[in-house]
């Protein structure tokens, strides 16, 4: 399980799984909008983690970030902690 701890949001941190085809799994956020954060959880699972990111980098919605654009940076995170 990665862990990455989120800035400028409702949400205090994500973590996430990746399988050996690069795909996100058990996508969980601690804090932020419940509702939403359980929808892009459930919108994420299984999808490749380069896929996810381009559909959520940038996605602006206070402090110059989101909770999607920083699930975005936390699967940056993610790659450069595995090179």
């Amino acid at each position: 399980m990665f862990t990455y701890i989120t800035k400028g949001t409702c949400s205090r941190s994500i973590s996430f799984e990746v399988d050996e085809e690069n795909r996100l799994h058990s996508v969980k956020f601690a804090g932020g909008c419940n509702g939403n954060l359980q929808g892009v959880s459930r919108l994420v699972e299984g999808m490749d983690i380069d896929r996810v990111h381009d559909l959520l980098k940038g996605v602006i919605c206070r402090n110059g970030t989101s909770c999607p654009d920083q699930l975005a940076t936390a699967i940056e995170n993610y790659k450069e902690s595995r090179i």
